[in-house]
């Protein structure tokens, strides 16, 4: 019978993944009061067009849900992926966010195969050297496509109960992703995640926050470009 991990081995572990965890919890824990408060919401609305109500489990299958969730999804995965690639090339003076202006970082440097610990696609080289340098963007701009399908097929959904209700023909995803409302969504929600990295890239050039690694140490000037 394999050994139980002691309670410091599991302290540890928490330690050691407390971002990750306490962010899934937070992720998971609005998604439950998104699901709850949206079912209630799309119900309100179905019995406005005389539509019967829908179960929870019904719910999380119907188009509101899917809409709802991955309009705002795809915007995330966006932002990240956008600022990822500006971050390589772009850079702003006295921002914690921006690599420094003029000295090469550790993160420019060419990957070493013969590090010990260094990844299995850093020891092989060739094509899946070139995918593994290029994966965190690249995973970024992938969730955000399957986002943006899922995002058009549960409005999609949504806009033909409406059409349907109104005596209108239903549409399909694609001729969804050809309105204006999926478009209004879309930009809607991209441009606050724009802001978003604009505030970050800005704010830190003049503001502080001891123990943060967003931050500049507390003593840093203004001028001084990176952590």
């Amino acid at each position: 019978m394999p050994n139980k991990p002691s309670p410091s081995a599991f302290i540890r572990f928490l330690y050691e993944n407390s971002l990750l965890l306490v962010g899934t919890a937070l992720v998971l824990a609005t998604l439950v009061g998104q699901t709850l408060t949206g079912w209630h919401e799309n119900n309100a609305e179905l019995e406005q067009m005389k539509i019967l109500p829908l179960t929870l489990g019904q719910y999380l299958g119907s188009g509101h849900f899917l809409e709802a969730t991955f309009e705002n999804w795809e915007s995330e995965f966006l932002q990240m992926g956008v600022y990822v690639l500006l971050t390589i090339w772009l850079r702003q003076k006295g921002s914690s966010e921006s690599k420094k202006l003029y000295e090469e970082e550790d993160v420019d440097q060419e990957p070493d195969p013969n590090k010990p610990d260094a990844p299995g696609p850093v020891k092989h080289g060739g094509w899946q050297l070139t995918l593994y340098k290029n994966s965190l963007s690249l995973a970024f701009l992938l969730l955000f496509f399957g986002c943006v399908w899922l995002h058009a097929k549960g409005g999609a959904e949504v806009y033909s109960i409406e059409q349907h209700h109104e005596g209108k023909p239903a549409v399909t995803t694609v001729e969804y992703m050809g309105t204006s409302r999926f478009w209004f969504e879309s930009f809607q929600n991209w441009q606050s995640e724009f802001l978003s990295i604009i505030s970050i890239v800005g704010l830190s050039i003049y503001l502080r926050q001891k123990g943060s690694p967003q931050s500049k140490p507390v003593n840093a000037s203004n001028d001084e470009t990176g952590k």
